[in-house]
């Protein structure tokens, strides 16, 4: 009897530890009052104890049956009871909050951590065909794309196709590890050697991928978020205010027109071709990728042409975009968007890369999981809203994505906030996708017209190799399709 009795009191403290003491502030983020909670807490101890009592006192009562004919004595009534314990511990863990499928998140404030993940469904339920999908990975399976890491559809906010696909870096590139070159910056076990599988694509063996230049896209997301805050100046503020012009080189009234909403747009006017393979030791960002201050390196660049007036390509005005925030606000850019961004969308894990002076890599940093890259793209599709929340604010989603340039070729590419845009054709008509793009195959594609969000993820580093273009991908998926 007095096992009997120690293994109740065990069912007590499991029950009462066991249930976790929400915060106030988390409480009612979930709405549930943080007095019932407590009482749930109260009532699970004040039930084990009784529970306990009848049993010292003999109590012949439990779920209709005499508790102590539940079990053999000795050893075996204390595995009953444990068990029994255990049990309850798990019920008393579950989370009366927990979100219904199909929900998007729950959150209360701009800084508020959820735990939501993506509801799964079958393509059937979506709209869509298995088949062509399938087609899809099974070419990604013969190689057809090169190195693709993983694929993810999401439609009415619900996957509706996941696949990821292992490949043995360590081995494929392991041979261009070893020697420096124009992807093997400063030092083959540094986080700039491209082709060491210790770094890239995933960050040190985690599920966590590099997502390149789609870092630049998060990065305006960041900024938009700011400036809605009134925590960032004015897009027409001129750029050389934040730094001693005169440890500038090549400073003229060109330069001196240079505004933050140039950097934005990659129209800062700036003498950089990084037009050219990354491979080339010609290209601008494999020279400022072997000096010490990235940002003082591109603001030492001369002026090409008056800001404004034409697209660039230039990864340096990112980094230089970065250096402001930081000025502007004194809240490093991680910290920020951490907060401001990643927080509110339930993203807990994440890595952003350094540069040699210590800045956040605004142009290339940030590694993300699959499914959270998914939920950026998705907020944007949204129009800034998670949940009935705003996070961005609507009217910066529209400038970012609305094409500020054209580059004038055969898919209408625009360049926005640093989010890119292109036409395509479904059934004669044609639509318009708004995408970020990585180096090595990082693409989250939106599609409003049909709710959808694409996101790959690769490695096809090298050039000439087999790639999965954004405009083949959304053809091949537009074709499972059904209503």
């Amino acid at each position: 009897m007095g096992l009997v009795f120690l293994s109740c009191l065990v069912i007590a403290v499991v029950w009462s530890l066991a249930k976790p003491q929400a915060q106030p502030a988390d409480i009612e983020a979930s709405g549930t009052s943080f007095a019932t909670t407590a009482g749930f807490n109260a009532a699970g101890l004040v039930v084990s104890c009784m529970l306990a009592f009848f049993v010292r006192l003999g109590g012949d009562a439990f779920c209709g049956y005499p508790l102590r004919q539940c079990c053999r004595r000795g050893t075996q009534t204390m595995r009953c009871l444990i068990s029994l314990a255990l049990l309850i511990g798990i019920l008393g863990c579950s989370d009366s909050s927990d979100l219904p499928s199909g929900a998007v998140g729950v959150i209360d404030t701009d800084t508020t951590t959820t735990s939501y993940d993506w509801p799964i469904a079958v393509p059937s339920e979506l709209g869509l065909s298995a088949e062509p999908l399938l087609s899809i990975h099974q070419d990604v399976l013969l190689g057809r794309y090169g190195w693709i890491d993983s694929l993810l559809i999401i439609r009415d906010g619900h996957i509706a196709f996941e696949r990821y696909y292992e490949h043995d870096y360590h081995d494929i590139y392991g041979e261009a590890a070893q020697t420096l070159g124009p992807l093997v910056v400063n030092s083959p076990s540094g986080p700039y050697n491209y082709f060491n599988a210790f770094w890239h694509p995933y960050f040190k063996d985690t599920q966590l991928h590099s997502m390149q230049s789609v870092t630049k896209s998060i990065v305006s997301a960041a900024v938009g978020i700011a400036v809605s805050r009134g925590d960032f100046p004015d897009l027409d503020t001129p750029v050389l205010s934040f730094f001693n012009i005169d440890k500038t080189q090549h400073v003229d009234d060109q330069k001196r027109a240079m505004t933050l909403r140039h950097l934005l747009t990659m129209s800062e006017g700036l003498l950089w071709d990084e037009n050219v393979p990354y491979t080339d030791p010609t290209n601008t960002f494999t020279v400022m990728a072997r000096s010490l201050d990235w940002v003082q390196f591109t603001l030492d660049q001369p002026m090409a042409r008056a800001p404004g007036t034409r697209f660039n390509y230039n990864s340096g005005a990112s980094l230089v975009l970065g250096q402001i925030f930081l000025q502007a606000t004194g809240i490093d850019i991680e910290a920020y968007t951490a907060k401001y961004l990643f927080q509110p969308l339930g993203i807990a894990e994440y890595e952003w890369k350094r540069t040699p002076f210590g800045l956040a890599d605004t142009q290339e940093g940030l590694f993300l999981s699959t499914r959270d890259l998914a939920k950026i793209a998705y907020l944007y599709l949204q129009k800034g809203r998670w949940n009935q929340k705003t996070i961005i604010a609507e009217s910066w989603i529209n400038e970012s994505l609305q094409a500020q340039f054209e580059l004038n070729d055969e898919l209408r590419t625009g360049y926005g906030f640093k989010w890119w845009s292109q036409s395509y054709q479904y059934q004669d008509k044609s639509y318009i996708a708004y995408l970020g793009k990585g180096f090595g195959g990082q693409r989250p594609i939106i599609l409003p017209d049909f709710d959808m969000v694409i996101v790959l993820t690769g490695w096809n580093i090298l050039p000439d190799g087999q790639f999965l273009h954004a405009e083949e991908a959304i053809e091949r998926v537009l074709l499972s399709v059904v209503e």
